[in-house]
């Protein structure tokens, strides 16, 4: 979406801004009013970031907002994202849970519904002009709001001469009497929500430094050290119904309750961390940390629920198709209409996939120590290397079956003989 100057805009105009109560929201959050001449309606997304958000409101009226919006939507984005997600088996270059890109889309979404009530003209975020959020809030934007204008002030060049660095912004809030408490920058940067916390750039921006050596153990949040996790392993158990967890050993909880408990048992034993190079949508690589607890042993546990439950071409279709589901996610089309099909068939997959499964929590690993199903497809009878009591299965069928396979192999290697 375009970035509009002043000019083309009346005094009468509102723009619902992303904010955070932090350096960055609340200088942009002073500045676009100013450039603008514009009401600003602030927007905090309570997405299980555990952040203080007492005091938030006063902070933002104090900073110039009109009014301030403080929406949680942890429920939600557990329920109708998180979810689906995990039942996709979404996972981005085979190793990031995708934590930051799909709480991004539901942000956004509720940015929009604050728009429409208030009868705004425009969007604001403080998204880089580096990273992929700046593209999934406005591809989301793009999606449920074409008509909103989007105003991103770090792809605004004005707005990056005045704010070179933190000192600039720090003195600025001062000017302005901006209540913001300004502290030295920290060595990285995190972000956290209910499915992980992230962490990037500063000290990480080095591929050679060792995220997990002993020296950064107060960097996490989520989990412990694996070498310090208990001694003793723990065995947690999850039934699934039609694809989603309904219960952790035994209680029956909403997707919510699963994520806070599963958060915790996983926290406990030091799962689901991550360092890995990936390559951004905007072409750069990028390395991040993440620590995914939670959502490491849902996404483990629920493929062993498939793996007992779904039929083998139902699931070797699907599966192709998770390098591209991760990538939408990633990259911010969560409501364009290929995500959507894509959903369509990964929900009509799932319809079976109920029942039981058991991991075995240890120091940093997840195993698998048992799996059960009412309408499991494997059959011990037919597997068995012993005699097949239901003879349901001749070996002498596999002659024919091979032979038919191995034919066009066998006309091949005549027509184009290797040599050795």
């Amino acid at each position: 979406m375009p970035f509009h100057s002043r000019a083309n805009f009346d005094s009468t105009m509102k723009i619902v801004l992303a904010y955070s109560g932090g350096l960055d929201t609340s200088v942009i959050l002073s500045w676009i009013k100013e450039k603008y001449n514009a009401e600003i309606i602030a927007y905090c997304a309570n997405v299980g970031q555990e952040e203080e958000l007492k005091g938030l409101e006063a902070k933002a009226k104090r900073t110039g907002a009109s009014k301030c919006y403080i929406a949680d939507l942890q429920e939600e984005f557990a329920r109708d994202f998180i979810f689906p997600m995990i039942q996709a088996g979404a996972v981005y270059e085979s190793q990031y849970f995708l934590g930051t890109s799909i709480a991004r889309p539901l942000i956004a979404k509720g940015m929009i519904e604050v728009a429409r009530k208030e009868k705004a003209d425009a969007l604001a975020h403080g998204a880089t002009g580096k990273g992929n959020d700046q593209v999934r809030f406005e591809l989301t934007a793009a999606a449920l709001a074409p008509d909103l204008e989007v105003i991103a002030p770090w792809r605004d060049s004005s707005f990056r001469n005045e704010f070179p660095g933190r000192a600039e912004m720090i003195a600025y809030c001062e000017e302005k009497k901006i209540p913001v408490q300004a502290s030295a920058k920290k060595p990285y940067s995190s972000d956290r929500n209910l499915l992980h916390i992230s962490f990037e750039a500063g000290i990480l921006e080095d591929p050679w430094m060792d995220a997990f050596a002993p020296k950064n153990k107060d960097m996490f949040k989520l989990s412990v050290d694996p070498e310090d996790a208990p001694s003793k392993p723990e065995y947690v158990t999850l039934d699934f119904q039609r694809g989603n967890c309904v219960a952790v050993n035994g209680k029956a909880l909403n997707p919510l309750g699963v994520m806070r408990a599963l958060n915790k048992l996983g926290g406990r034993h030091g799962v689901g961390r991550v360092d890995m190079v990936e390559n951004r949508y905007v072409g750069m690589k990028s390395r991040g940390v993440y620590e995914t607890p939670g959502g490491a042993i849902l996404h483990f546990a629920h493929r062993q629920m498939e793996t007992l439950t779904m039929d083998r071409e139902v699931m070797h279709l699907r599966d192709s198709l998770i390098p591209r589901y991760g990538e939408l996610v990633y990259y911010g089309y969560w409501f364009a209409p290929e995500r959507l099909a894509l959903q369509a068939l990964v929900t009509e997959s799932q319809k079976h996939v109920t029942g039981t499964v058991r991991v075995k929590l240890y120091k940093g690993n997840i195993m698998v120590a048992g799996r059960k199903s009412p309408v499991s497809l494997y059959n011990p009878a037919i597997a068995t290397m012993e005699a097949d009591p239901t003879k349901a299965y001749n070996q002498d069928d596999a002659t024919g079956f091979i032979r038919l396979n191995g034919l066009r192999l066998k006309v091949a290697a005549k027509v184009h003989p290797k040599r050795n």
